[in-house]
């Protein structure tokens, strides 16, 4: 399913827009989003040897491609709640905000989104959390969503271990972009090994979206909610050169799903039959 991806590139998003004359608002626009399961799904398990894992890198990246575009083409609607927290430190003083928004989802890629409640800092809250609501819809664009998918196109993949884990065994792959897009990534993706979802997600921007920041951290997790993976939190942490440093944090609750249809699990036939790498790239031509 995409919706994972959408939420990651709105961070890059953003990042391109920016005018770079303020450094405070250049580090509080650096938005990344978190990925799968609860919390406590993020505690690492025991790795098992490559040699002993089940399948290989080509089968684990075609398999999440194809599952990614079954659940993105049986889930229509669905609404939920955000908490967005930001907590800034540095230069040129300590801001933070929160903001409460509630989000209704229509397939293919429509989301409407009502502020129930916002505190804190003006500046933030309306120069990034109305930002990235912004850029959350423009980011739901075809062409940004085939730029940016997660498939053989746009990244190389190596697997470097296989983890078992209280919640399941769970591959564990290095993602690196072919281009240096800003839209685009560099880390680490945790995928579960029955579902072909991301269940984890440590990365950084491709490209540094601009001069005045030194770093970015991003961990995003998500959750199952029936059939389907949608983001649970994420907390990303950015610093600039003269030294501030501000921590986003993203709190899904309250999922609904309201419009779905039933979700197919791959079967081992298929499972090898989509060994080949060519089907990774041709998968990704899918809407």
């Amino acid at each position: 399913m995409k919706l994972y991806e959408t939420d990651i590139r709105v961070s890059f998003l953003i990042n391109a827009r920016l005018s770079g004359r303020t450094a405070l608002l250049i580090l509080l626009l650096l938005f990344c989003i978190g990925l799968r399961r609860p919390a406590s799904a993020q505690q690492p398990g025991m790795s098992v040897p490559i040699a002993n894992a089940p399948l290989s890198r080509e089968q684990v990246v075609a398999n999440l491609v194809q599952m990614n575009i079954q659940r993105a083409r049986a889930l229509h609607a669905y609404h939920g709640t955000r908490i967005y927290r930001v907590e800034y430190r540095g230069f040129p003083g300590t801001r933070s905000a929160e903001m409460v928004v509630d989000l209704k989802y229509q397939s293919p890629g429509t989301k409407e989104f009502t502020i129930q409640s916002a505190t804190g800092s003006r500046m933030i809250i309306d120069k990034v959390f109305k930002k990235l609501l912004e850029a959350e819809k423009e980011a739901s664009a075809a062409e940004i969503q085939r730029r940016t998918a997660l498939n053989g196109d746009n990244y190389d993949f190596t697997l470097v271990g296989l983890e078992s884990t209280p919640f399941g065994s769970m591959y564990v792959l290095i993602v690196e972009p072919k281009t240096k897009d800003r839209f685009l990534y560099r880390g680490r993706i945790w995928v579960d090994a029955e579902d072909f979802a991301v269940v984890r997600l440590e990365a950084e921007p491709a490209k540094n979206p601009s001069f005045w920041t030194k770093s970015n951290e991003v961990e995003q997790v998500y959750m199952k909610v029936n059939d389907f993976w949608l983001p649970s939190r994420n907390h990303s942490v950015t610093t600039i050169r003269l030294g501030g440093r501000a921590e986003l944090t993203i709190q899904y609750n309250n999922y609904q799903i309201t419009g779905a249809d039933p979700v197919g699990n791959l079967t081992t036939l298929e499972l090898t039959r989509t060994a080949d790498m060519s089907c990774v790239q041709r998968l990704g031509d899918h809407p």
